[in-house]
């Protein structure tokens, strides 16, 4: 097992401690921001960065992930909590705190079960639309805020467009100068000096700039008082009901996080070359939920972009995680007082523009460029959970993945394969349409499982040709070249068991080609075997069958090696 804080060595010791000091000036005025989105207060956000951290750093492979809640994870919540409870009130919190627990257990159980892949079902256009339809109701809210215009608690997306554009005439000056200012800075200075800490520098700034103008008594929105104090270890006591109704969006938390934080920590290990363990990710994960759950948080998932300003940092360990939790743990305990008079307008400025690349305008227009079906995936995606809410939004996603799938599967490589004079070339090319194989020989390949999305279509495709070629006066020898083909369900079976009446009625005899000796035991419990000859190549069956040779190489694969290619 990994030891914790793998690559650490004196010579990167100093770089990893500056990169954790980064670290903290990004994370701090980001989750305070995440916090007031999903609806809690802001030592909910603070609180996410010491135990939570700490256990993900000790538990994790990825030497460079880090884990904190983000954007789509505080929108996530407070859409699905805020049914259920009043926003910042006990059980609202209470209830945060139960779905973070409840999306650490499910973490462990795909960690233990190894069903980490079921996150591939969120293909890039999925991911794309879902995270982009909760980042634009993320970024009405935080254009609210820099506006000074106050929304409904728990408003659908709808409403909360209503309730901006009606209060327009009753947004503040200095609220929108401050965002405005805050803003330019954060957009500039990105620009121009990326490594600069410039959310901590607009934070500081702009609370100057409040306490020297009592800009807070003109009508701007500040933080006002956070309590001081670490996190106290605590549990979520809530009606078994209450547990039950969280389960759903828990699951959307779950397979967002362990489909991004997969994805991230794989692609910085490949990078950087170091070797990470999907399943231990996914336990790192599931730890630091439960003890955001258990210490007044909500729940944590992967942050891409604070990941990314730590490689552009040079960090190459998890050192910046630790930083970054004594750092947090200081800060409740000495300075609190420093951020009662944090304006919100800045941060709404800080998030909106954290957001901005979440909304997947990008990815979108390369969408629209490659695949125009993926596309309108997206866009459904990103509607339904914009107009609809988050859970209808994961729902969709999921059957969006199915139908995709199905799209593509029903649709495999069916070819009929050409053969040629050179007994030295490979038996592998394409027929042209209408011909055989070789004269009475058809050898078909197909080039996918054998199932219940193609196993009609594999039928329909060998009967068309088969009728191409002449019918029975053409062909008198079926051959299916299956080595593409690792598994096959009942469905596809049945499907195959009508091909085969069809094929007797004709009186086209059956054979198979480089079939997969692992396969072999399926395929004859299922029926799709019945004793018939089974040939190691493609060119011993056309060998065997075509009507001008004499030669007969076949023989049939039970066990033992895999079958040679052709």
């Amino acid at each position: 097992m990994q030891r914790p804080l793998a690559g650490l060595t004196k010579r990167n010791l100093a770089r990893e401690l500056l990169a954790g000091i980064t670290l903290i000036a990004i994370a701090v005025p980001l989750n305070i921001g995440y916090a007031q989105i999903a609806g809690l207060p802001p030592t909910a956000g603070l609180y996410a960065l010491v135990l939570p951290s700490i256990v993900y750093a000790l538990v994790v492979s990825s030497r460079q992930l880090v884990a904190s809640p983000d954007a789509a994870a505080a929108a996530l919540v407070a859409s699905s909590i805020g049914g259920l409870a009043v926003a910042d009130s006990d059980n609202y919190a209470v209830m945060a705190m139960a779905q973070a627990v409840i999306c650490g257990v499910m973490l462990l159980l795909l960690a233990y079960f190894k069903l980490g892949f079921l996150a591939n079902f969120l293909s890039k256009p999925i991911l794309v639309g879902f995270v982009g339809g909760l980042a634009f109701d993320i970024l009405v809210s935080q254009v609210a805020k820099m506006l000074g215009i106050s929304l409904p608690s728990g408003a659908e997306f709808v409403e909360k467009i209503v309730a901006l554009v009606t209060g327009l005439p009753d947004a503040s000056g200095w609220s929108l100068l401050i965002a405005g200012v805050s803003v330019g800075v954060l957009m500039l200075g990105k620009r121009l000096a990326p490594s600069v800490p410039w959310a901590l520098v607009v934070l500081v700034a702009a609370t100057i700039v409040v306490v020297l103008t009592a800009a807070d008594q003109a009508g701007v929105a500040v933080l006002g008082e956070v309590p001081a104090g670490p996190p106290a270890l605590t549990w979520p006591v809530l009606a078994w009901m209450d547990w039950l109704l969280l389960v759903p969006s828990a699951m959307a938390l779950t397979l967002v996080t362990t489909a991004e934080g997969l994805l991230v920590s794989r692609s910085y290990g490949e990078k950087r070359h170091y070797a990470t363990s999907p399943n231990r990710d996914l336990t790192a994960f599931g730890l630091a939920n439960i003890a955001a759950g258990a210490s007044a948080s909500f729940a944590v998932g992967s942050s891409t972009s604070r990941t990314a300003a730590m490689d552009q940092a040079g960090s190459r360990t998890q050192l910046p995680s630790f930083v970054l939790a004594g750092g947090a743990l200081l800060l409740l305990l000495f300075g609190t007082a420093l951020l009662a008079d944090i304006p919100s307008p800045a941060i709404g400025a800080i998030v909106g523009v954290a957001v901005l690349p979440l909304l997947g305008i990008r990815e979108f227009r390369d969408l629209w460029r490659l695949d125009r079906f993926e596309f309108f995936i997206g866009l459904v995606c990103f509607l339904v959970t914009l107009f609809i809410g988050s859970i209808p939004g994961i729902l969709v996603a999921f059957v969006l993945a199915l139908v995709n799938l199905a799209k593509r599967a029903s649709a495999p490589a069916i070819d009929v394969l050409a053969a040629d004079g050179d007994p030295q070339e490979s038996l592998l090319d394409r027929a042209p349409e209408g011909s055989v194989t070789a004269p009475g020989v058809l050898v078909v390949r197909l080039g996918a499982p054998l199932f219940f999305a193609n196993g009609t279509v594999f039928g329909q495709a060998v009967r068309s040709a088969i009728e191409g070629a002449g019918g029975p006066e053409g062909v008198r020898h079926l051959v299916i070249d299956m080595e593409a083909v690792n598994d096959v369900d009942v469905t596809g079976a049945e499907a195959f068991e009508s091909l085969r009446g069809w094929l007797d009625d004709r009186e086209i005899s059956v054979a198979f080609s480089r079939v997969r000796p692992d396969t072999v035991p399926r395929l004859d419990r299922l029926g799709i075997m019945r004793g018939d000859t089974v040939f190691s190549t493609n060119r011993a069956a056309v060998s065997a069958y075509d009507e001008t040779r004499d030669a007969n190489t076949g023989h049939t694969i039970r066990s033992g090696a895999a079958p040679e290619g052709d």
